[in-house]
């Protein structure tokens, strides 16, 4: 490697409410010499970022334009509505969408959940961020339904959440664009499917050698040897027919 050329590394782009955590650090433990770093960008954002060469993969949230990126769904998440902790809504462990139809559903501008028709009553305005929409309900002005993973990180200790069981779901990929399968983006693949560290999968063989290739390989190795290079028969041995060589035995 010349002095111009950079040392390897890998960019991971990943939205709120997805943890890497674990992929990291089996990351840092197989490849030490191959620095990751991490940036977090928002879900309507993220397809961009890999677009535009910002991140060489992503953990994104579904859908994505698979016309340029490619992606491996990795898992759905539970959809819950946040309450207040003295709200009816926390004697029951889990609700329909029907059973929101009287209250105020904050619709928040970064809203993941791609609803066809938003349950309850619209308030005037929609909430700049998720973040936001959780201010609001803690001050009692509606209620927020989110993945899992939102409601915990904007956990407040005023605030619960249920389960909706017929609420739009959230999936999560690895996602990066179709050009770019690089090796390092098969190797953290192998890492979030959890291959083994001796697994070659998806890496491009190293090309095989051609017969001529083989041929003058073992024609070196044999005059180094002090052999002839085809291993030519030695004298005394079998001929073709299974004959031995030499005179006839008298009886």
């Amino acid at each position: 490697m010349t002095g111009s050329e950079e040392p390897p590394s890998f960019r991971l782009a990943y939205v709120p409410g997805v943890t890497p955590d674990k992929w990291v650090r089996i990351w840092n433990e197989r490849l030490p010499d191959v620095p990751l770093s991490l940036t977090q960008v928002s879900a309507a954002e993220a397809g961009g970022v890999l677009l535009d060469g910002g991140a060489d993969a992503g953990l994104v949230r579904l859908p994505v334009d698979r016309t340029v990126l490619s992606a491996i769904p990795l898992y759905t998440e539970t959809t819950v509505v946040v309450v207040p902790k003295d709200h009816l809504v926390t004697a029951v462990d889990e609700v329909a969408v029907e059973d929101l139809s009287d209250e105020i559903v904050l619709h928040p501008l970064d809203d993941v959940l791609g609803w066809e028709r938003l349950p309850g009553r619209p308030a005037l305005e929609r909430p700049a961020t998720t973040a936001d929409a959780v201010e609001l309900v803690a001050a009692g002005v509606g209620v927020l339904v989110v993945p899992l993973s939102l409601a915990r990180l904007h956990h407040r200790k005023d605030l619960t959440y249920r389960t909706v069981t017929d609420a739009p779901e959230s999936g999560v990929a690895l996602s990066w664009p179709e050009e770019a399968h690089t090796d390092l983006v098969e190797d953290f693949i192998g890492i979030v499917r959890g291959r083994t560290v001796n697994s070659t999968r998806g890496r491009r063989p190293a090309p095989a050698e051609s017969k001529a290739e083989r041929t003058g390989a073992a024609a070196r190795r044999g005059a180094a040897a002090g052999k002839p290079a085809g291993g030519g028969a030695r004298r005394g041995s079998n001929n073709a027919k299974g004959g031995r060589r030499g005179k006839p035995r008298r009886r």
